[in-house]
């Protein structure tokens, strides 16, 4: 079983998302926290293998949390949920390590499917024999493309795959690359590979907006 905290300052929406993760097989929650202070007490006392973890609590910043636990000495991993949509936060909690940011507010079925897929990393993770290059590679390509995502084509990363999605998913209509990119901070021809990526594999759709004059512009939305 993987042990569960939730860190929720909200204690129905605590309940709510206590109430997914214990519908989804091989997870259970040892504990709820609705403060910072109360969360590292949490994670000192009960150990959990994953913190569900809300940005905003009432005495600290959520990422603050990690960085106290980190110094003193837990490893559980960390997965955001939090309704934070600025890029920094998204940046910031790929930096300290985080497996996955989930937007609130969110159903059930999104949540199981990150907790499924972390459960097959671990997995993955604890199961692997490194004897040479090879096997590190093979583990880092299943980590960071587990079963049922798309492959990301050569020099696209994972983190930053994760921001564009999040800017589409943000966004109240279409996005423009140059859009796009002033959102996630990169440039328009780095934003403008990932939103191709996503419209090759099914995940975006493309608009074309005409203008006076010269190309079309091409706009982007999640497709969900």
């Amino acid at each position: 079983m993987i042990d569960v905290l939730v860190v929720d300052d909200d204690f129905m929406v605590a309940r709510i998302h206590r109430g997914f993760v214990e519908r989804v097989d091989g997870f259970r929650v040892v504990g709820a926290a609705s403060t910072g202070e109360e969360a590292l007490a949490a994670v000192d006392r009960l150990r959990p293998d994953l913190v569900l973890l809300d940005l905003y609590l009432p005495d600290m910043f959520g990422l603050d949390v990690v960085t106290r636990m980190r110094a003193a000495g837990h490893d559980c991993d960390i997965l955001v949920i939090s309704a934070a949509r600025e890029a920094d936060a998204v940046r910031r909690a790929v930096r300290y390590g985080a497996v996955n940011y989930l937007l609130k507010p969110f159903g059930f079925d999104e949540l199981r499917t990150r907790l499924e897929q972390y459960a097959n990393r671990r997995d993955t993770l604890r199961a692997t024999v490194v004897s040479d290059q090879a096997d590190v590679d093979r583990v880092l390509s299943r980590v960071r493309n587990p079963p049922g995502a798309a492959a990301l084509p050569r020099g696209l990363s994972p983190e930053s795959a994760e921001l564009v999605e999040h800017a589409l998913r943000d966004a109240a209509g279409t996005l423009s690359a140059a859009e796009c990119a002033g959102r996630v901070g990169m440039s328009r021809v780095s934003a403008r590979r990932y939103l191709e990526h996503f419209a090759d594999t099914g995940r975006a759709e493309v608009t074309l907006k005409y203008g006076a004059a010269g190309r079309p512009e091409r706009r982007y939305c999640w497709r969900g």
